[in-house]
Formats: structure tokens, sequence, C-alpha cells
């Protein structure tokens, strides 16, 4: 018979768990995973789950987070890869970037949060806002990768063409919404970014 693990045997043992110290939305993230593991399997075990998991293929983009600035899978990342990398999670956007507030928002009764919705929080980003108030969200599964897309991309490209936008955001799968809606909050962002002269 032969010894798990042995030459003779096709299976590998099951390596053991490292630790990871990952730099998570500008926190100290520990995170104790085996080698195999994903950085979204990390990152949902350390509590944030806003990292969707969809397709697990890389397909869908429902997983994508900003590694170091730019949009990645994180599917397709494995967790001890992103090590001494700064990673950027939906959880991570609000407040980044900030709008003026608008009516009915920072109420002094304090029942608005200061994003304006009951229950409060961080204030949405702008891109968040934008996706709110221009209807590009429906059931909400696919909106947090499209979010950190756009975010990446607006960093990268701030002056990006439609043509761009459209082609940058068709990398994501959204069965909802049609996509029409979050191409057009991510011009939106835009457009108010370039008249705010940022």
């Amino acid at each position: 018979m032969n010894e798990i693990g042995s030459r003779q045997d096709p299976w590998l043992p099951p390596l053991d768990p490292v630790t990871v110290e990952l730099d998570v939305n500008d926190s100290l993230v520990t995170c104790t995973v085996e080698p195999r593991r994903t950085l979204a399997d990390a990152l949902r075990g350390a509590g944030l789950t806003g990292t969707r998991l969809g397709c697990e293929h890389g397909v869908c983009g429902a997983c994508t987070v900003l590694l170091d600035g730019r949009p990645v899978r994180a599917c397709l990342v494995l967790a001890v890869q992103a090590r001494g990398s700064r990673i950027r999670t939906v959880e991570g956007l609000a407040g980044e970037r900030e709008e003026p507030a608008g009516p009915g928002e920072n109420e002094e009764n304090g029942e608005d949060g200061e994003d304006g919705e009951p229950g409060g929080g961080a204030r949405l980003s702008d891109v968040q806002r934008a996706f709110r108030d221009g209807g590009a969200l429906q059931c909400g599964f696919c909106t947090p990768g499209f979010l950190m897309l756009a975010h990446g991309l607006l960093a990268d490209e701030p002056d990006a063409s439609a043509e761009r936008v459209t082609d940058v955001l068709s990398s994501n799968i959204c069965r909802c919404t049609g996509g029409v809606p979050i191409v057009s909050a991510v011009r939106a962002v835009q457009r108010a970014r370039k008249e705010a002269g940022s």
C-alpha cells in the first residue's frame, strides 16, 4: 500500500496553512490560508464580503478589487501573491472621494446617515453615488466589481473616451441592467470631475 504523498501515490498531501498579512483598505489584515486559496477567499474569510464570488474563473468580474491601484480579478490571484501590495475593496470606497452633501443629508437630528440613507455609515464615493442615482444597479451582485473597475479606470484614465469606458466596463458581466446605466454612471462621474476641475 502506498503512503499518501509518496512518489508512487499521484495525490499530493495538503499544504500547511500560512499566515498572510495583507494591506486592505489601509488596514493590516492577517489571514491564515492554505497557499492554494485565492485573494477572494481570504478577503471574504476576513469578513470583507463585498468581494463577490461569481464564476471563480475570472470571467464575470464580480470579484474585482484594486491591487496596487489596478483592477484585478481576486479569484485569479492567490492570497500569498498579494503580500506587500495595497488592496482596495468596495468597503474601502466610501468616503474616499466625496461629493458635497445633498438635500436631506447630514441632518442635525441624526436620523439620516452621512450618505443621506437611513442607518448612517460613511459617505458614498462619487462613483457609488452615480451608480445609485443613475440606476446602475438592480440586484447588486455585480455592483462591487463594477465599482472597483470604474474606480480603477477613472484613476488611470480620467479622460477616457466613451468607447474606452464601454470597452473596459464590458469586461464585467451584469445580467440585470444591460450595462447602459453603468456606462452612463461612469461617464457622469467623468463629467462631474471635469466640471469640478479635479
